[in-house]
């Protein structure tokens, strides 16, 4: 199953035009690799999964934030992104 997620791309006004190609290169590069690296897993049968993660996690965040929350399983595997997200839990 592919999951399609929609992406933003804000680059700096102070950026001239070889600053911001590179930065739209680096930001597609990836992108690329995290589509690739979905099909590989997908290609092996590997799904993604929290197996235990998910709790692992919620307890990290409660023992940071001081609250508990429960972690939806859709949430985003990549510790870093899930982060982003606590105030939606």
């Amino acid at each position: 199953m592919s999951r399609v997620e929609e992406a933003s791309l804000t680059i700096p006004e102070t950026a001239d035009e070889d600053e911001a190609a590179a930065i739209a290169a680096a930001v597609a590069a990836h992108l690329r690799d995290r589509e690739a690296a979905a099909a590989a897993a997908a290609a092996e049968g590997e799904m993604e999964s929290w197996d235990g993660e998910r709790w692992r996690f919620a307890g990290r965040l409660a023992s940071v934030t001081g609250r508990a929350a429960r972690v939806p399983d859709g949430a985003p595997r990549d510790g870093w992104a899930a982060a982003g997200r606590t105030d939606r839990f």
